[in-house]
């Protein structure tokens, strides 16, 4: 079963244009706010090799990045297939 999984904060701009990409693709993911949940933070450094930055994004426990990097396994035609249901 495909688990996306997005860090982020309740004012971040870049996790909003991440999650319209992934409700545009109706890709359900697991929202982590950070802001309402800080002490999640620790978690989230330690999964994503220490990147401080939101979102932070895992798909099927695969970090893929942030919000440029899913927009860029988009244009590369490289998100589609990560997105496939296991």
């Amino acid at each position: 079963m495909l688990e996306v999984e997005i860090y982020s904060t309740t004012v971040c701009p870049y996790c909003v244009r991440a999650k319209q990409l992934l409700d545009k693709k109706k890709v359900a993911y697991r929202e982590i706010n950070l802001t309402q949940n800080p002490e999640l933070r620790d978690e989230m450094l330690r999964r994503a090799n220490g990147k401080r930055t939101v979102p932070q994004i895992f798909i099927n426990g695969q970090h893929v990045g942030g919000c440029d990097d899913l927009y860029a396994l988009e244009s590369s035609g490289q998100l589609d297939p990560l997105l496939v249901h296991r």
